[in-house]
């Protein structure tokens, strides 16, 4: 599935500086720029309804690769734990088996003794099983400002100097250019500094 850009072409042609000579060339470099924050975020960052993922568990917290966890009536989340070995699926509730954190799932302390703790399963008590499937939505309705501004200001940047020069001359004109990039859709070391609350580690959710 496409995801959609991170910023419209509307917004890249309001947006300060030169602009795409066409319309293909405002979408490829809109494309370019999500592409670079999703990359490196590892976050979809657009809403994304019932995604499915199978996630090793084994833990007493299950990690949700994609955040901002998005649950309503017409987006539920379903968990099911695997039993390897044995191809016996459990079904796991919210309140019952499990409580939502953030984008974590989370099962219950040692004490004292709940269904939060895995009770009456056979494996250990406040553990995941082995592998747990999990149908979610995820990310975002509306795009947050700073990610579109970023998103923006790389489209931009590669529209008014697609070969990242650091400086230019024609004739008698010299043009240093002051944002320091390298390579098309490449991010600074400020839009790192504002992505830094979007991203995750890639060794913080582990998929089967």
């Amino acid at each position: 599935m496409a995801l959609p850009y991170l910023a419209t072409v509307e917004e890249l042609m309001a947006y300060p500086g030169p602009k795409p000579a066409s319309d293909a060339e405002a979408q490829l470099v809109l494309r370019l720029a999500s592409g670079a924050i999703r990359n490196r975020t590892k976050q979809t960052i657009s809403f994304v309804a019932d995604d499915t993922v199978t996630l090793t568990g084994g833990e007493r917290v299950l990690a949700l690769p994609q955040r901002p966890l998005f649950v309503d009536a017409d987006h539920p989340l379903t968990v099911v734990e695997i039993v390897d070995g044995s191809g016996l699926e459990v079904p796991a509730v919210e309140g019952r088996d499990f409580v939502i954190m953030g984008s974590e799932l989370h099962r219950g302390e040692s004490w004292p003794a709940s269904r939060l703790m895995g009770w009456p399963r056979r494996w250990p008590t406040g553990i995941w099983a082995d592998r747990v499937r999990v149908t979610y939505s995820h990310g975002h309705q509306e795009i947050p400002d700073d990610i579109v501004g970023i998103c923006l200001d790389l489209a931009a940047a590669t529209v008014s100097n697609p070969n990242r020069l650091r400086s230019e001359t024609a004739g008698q004109t010299s043009v240093v250019h002051t944002v320091e990039t390298f390579g098309t859709g490449s991010l600074t070391s400020d839009h790192e500094k504002l992505l830094r609350k979007y991203m995750r580690s890639v060794m913080s959710v582990t998929q089967s």
